[in-house]
């Protein structure tokens, strides 16, 4: 570089002295203040180029499409596609796939593979063969939630049929917006679904604590979705995305005003690659049709449906959660302003009286709550990818086998002193722990008054819409020509910043040139000079005032709403009873369930006594591990094995070793000391053979540590029942028989 048009920063000092430091920095915040409108000219043509893309997204992966929605009898303008493994990525096609389903809430697609270290990142260095189900930024004419919906269940058909030989069906990835839709087709579908991962997503929009996170108040300030119909109306029968994006950015105007721009600016030399990366994604909106916007606010958002089992397909069938039947993992964070835990959680709430209800439908739900990452995060964080993505991806098979119930899923740093740390590929060590539901109400729970006000709140806007409908609409309507609705998307503030900033504005034609000159001459300040500490002081002042803004806003929004919607006079004038103390939002209950249940516990009871050594290893190994209620990764590595074809131990598919794995819990929750008191009578009479699975139960027992005193006890009993006299009857604290390698394990699956 050249610096002969300045002196060198020391002799500022040097020369002037103190004022030195003023010099210093006058010629550092100069140069960064031209590179930094430099960066906002890249962003804004950047924009237009994205802007302009038949197909833009900002995949890092290379995609091939497999299925374009736009050809079905129900056009869509969704597409499968599927990603190119990176050259030396080993894919084993004996894997589940994985399909990761990107949001459409007003951004573009292909935020799921956005980095190297991304949900399709893991995946694929999992093994996994991997897809991806993106859009188009227009939606087809007349598309509607329910087209999406049969259209993704079509790429899964086709997924599975490309993969006969896989280990399971596929695992789908729904990222926000995506999560519920994910959600709404496995209910519909539960056939093609192995197990399903949501990241961030607003299943039951009502939840939340007071004093957090107010947006879930929005609909009522707004009167209810009349507002969403009116915009559909003013952009002539399409919803501006640009408008889901600026709901973002106002939860959090310290970020959007200043500190996103003051990072770069501070950070100009190195920050620029990844500001404009995020921004291409950020700033790549798109429509959705007016049908499918009010579909979403008022189903899920302003009447809070499909957590209470209310939102039917057009064949009548209600969408039931309930139907589910692979396992579901709810990815969610403390830190999340748009889909805090209780909205992520609070469905299992709606749905559910205790744990014993979730597994009487079979369910097997995780979830994991991070301590601080915000709402992007979740599913675009390069360490939450590396971290919380690639466990899941690693440890799909676990979760698959895991009893019918709810678990939290914990992490756990490997050390070289980590017990059977030999079992573990990554980093982490995933643990999934026993929960209830009280663990859910800890992450917020509506009381009934709260839940009153948003059922008024949802009263409100069916009148306001229909109102709206009936005296206002076809008059919009009339006076909005295509040419208006045009103009009103490309005046979106939104779009104006990147349009302002761009090679479009004639008065942006110098600062190429200059950036150029100045990156040749180019003069941080010293890291040591004071003005660039008051330069962060005046930053940190300028983000405490907004964020105290911010705080009063939403402090003044709560106590509003629970005044307004709070208001007896108004709740009895739109049909609700002030006086009712019954839950707004919770899922009725059928009698053909309670039937069904009956049926299968007479069931599970006949079969107590019937299996051999497959099923007394299984049910012993439950046995014990129920006195902790936690599952290891560890232990199902080790686990691994006694699926291998060997002597007395016939060989099982993932499909088979889940089914045995759930009957027998299911029979020791049934009824605990008839399955263990069976365990006996299951065993063959072959003492090899018994000798033999009870070193393979001590092998699993012993890769995650010594056994607490209740474990203890209840593998002693275990062992009586063996009746072997060997080193296998030994405290199965101690050590452990050395482990396959977990790679040679999975390449023997």
């Amino acid at each position: 570089m050249r610096h002969s048009s300045y002196l060198p920063t020391a002799d500022f000092v040097a020369q002037f002295g103190p004022a030195g430091y003023a010099f210093d920095y006058a010629l550092d915040a100069a140069q960064r203040s031209v590179l930094f409108l430099d960066v906002m000219r890249k962003r804004g043509n950047q924009h237009r180029v994205h802007a302009e893309a038949t197909a833009p997204h900002v995949l890092s992966f290379t995609p091939e499409i497999v299925l374009d929605g736009r050809t079905f009898d129900r056009p869509v303008n969704y597409a499968l596609v599927r990603i190119v493994p990176p050259a030396g990525t080993d894919i084993d096609q004996s894997r589940r796939p994985f399909v990761v389903v990107d949001p459409r809430a007003g951004h573009g697609p292909g935020i799921g593979g956005f980095k190297a270290d991304s949900e399709i990142g893991v995946a694929l260095k999992a093994g996994h063969p991997c897809y991806f189900i993106g859009f188009l930024p227009q939606p087809m004419a007349g598309q509607t939630i329910e087209d999406i919906a049969l259209a993704e269940a079509r790429f899964l058909e086709t997924v599975i049929a490309l993969h006969p030989q896989a280990d399971a069906k596929p695992s789908v990835i729904g990222n926000c917006q995506a999560g519920w839709a994910v959600m709404m087709l496995a209910a519909m579908r539960p056939d093609l679904f192995g197990s399903i991962i949501i990241a961030g997503a607003p299943l039951s929009y009502w939840a939340g604590e007071r004093g957090k996170y107010p947006m879930r108040y929005t609909g009522g300030f707004l009167g209810g979705s009349w507002l969403t119909a009116l915009t559909s109306d003013l952009g002539r029968g399409q919803f501006d995305g640009a408008w889901l994006v600026q709901n973002f950015e106002n939860q959090n105007p310290a970020n959007t005003l200043w500190t996103k721009q003051y990072n770069l600016y501070s950070k100009i030399d190195t920050e620029a690659p990844r500001y404009l990366g995020f921004e291409e994604w950020w700033g790549g909106h798109v429509s959705l049709n007016a049908e499918e916007i009010q579909f979403i606010v008022d189903e899920l958002f302003v009447g809070n449906n499909l957590a209470a089992g209310r939102i039917e397909a057009s064949n009548g069938e209600a969408v039931d959660l309930r139907n589910i039947r692979a396992p579901i993992v709810v990815f969610c964070s403390k830190g999340d302003n748009i889909t805090p835990p209780a909205q992520a959680l609070g469905w299992i709430l709606d749905l559910y009286d205790d744990v014993n209800e979730i597994r009487s439908h079979g369910q097997t739900i995780v979830y994991t709550v991070h301590e601080t990452i915000g709402h992007l995060g979740i599913f675009v964080s390069a360490s939450v990818a590396r971290k919380e993505h690639e466990e899941f991806s690693s440890n799909i098979d676990l979760i698959d086998a895991l009893p019918p119930g709810l678990y939290e899923a914990t992490f756990e740093a490997r050390t070289d002193d980590t017990i059977g740390g030999d079992f573990v590929e990554g980093d982490w060590i995933m643990r999934c722990e026993a929960r209830t539901l009280d663990d859910i109400r800890a992450l917020g729970c509506n009381s009934a008054a709260d839940d009153r006000r948003f059922a008024t709140v949802a009263k409100v806007s069916e009148i306001n819409l229909s109102l709206y409908r009936t005296f206002m609409q076809p008059f919009v309507r009339a006076m909005v020509p295509e040419w208006v609705a045009n103009g009103f998307r490309d005046m979106h503030p939104l779009r104006l910043q990147y349009e302002l900033f761009s090679d479009v504005n004639p008065l942006m034609a110098p600062i190429a040139d200059l950036a150029v000159d100045i990156e040749e001459e180019r003069r941080p300040a010293a890291a040591g000079n004071p003005f660039l500490g008051l330069q962060q002081a005046f930053s940190r002042q300028i983000v405490e005032g907004l964020e105290a803004w911010r705080q009063g806003m939403e402090i003044f929004s709560e106590a509003t709403f629970l005044s307004v919607y709070g208001s007896p006079l108004l709740q009895a004038a739109v049909g609700i009873d002030p006086s009712d103390v019954k839950p707004q939002r919770r899922a009725s209950k059928t009698g053909l369930h309670r039937q069904v249940l009956k049926t299968r516990i007479n069931e599970l009871k006949a079969r107590i006594g019937v299996g051999g050594l497959r099923e007394a290893l299984a049910r012993s190994l439950l046995y014990v591990a129920m006195a902790s209620g936690t599952a290891d990764e560890r232990g199902f590595a080790a686990i691994r094995r006694m699926r291998h074809a060997k002597k007395d131990i016939p060989a099982m598919t993932l499909a088979e070793f889940k089914a045995l794995i759930r009957d027998q819990f299911l029979m020791l929750v049934i009824d605990e000391e008839a399955a263990v008191g069976a365990i006996r009578q299951l065993l063959p009479a072959n003492q090899n053979a018994r000798r033999e699975g009870l070193m393979s139960l001590k092998d699993v027992l012993n890769a995650r540590g010594p056994l607490s005193e209740e474990a203890e006890r209840r593998w002693q009993r275990i062992v009586g029942f063996f009746d072997v006299s060997s080193e296998a009857a030994a405290d199965p604290a101690s050590p452990p028989t050395k482990p396959t390698p977990l790679k040679a394990v999975r390449r023997a699956n």
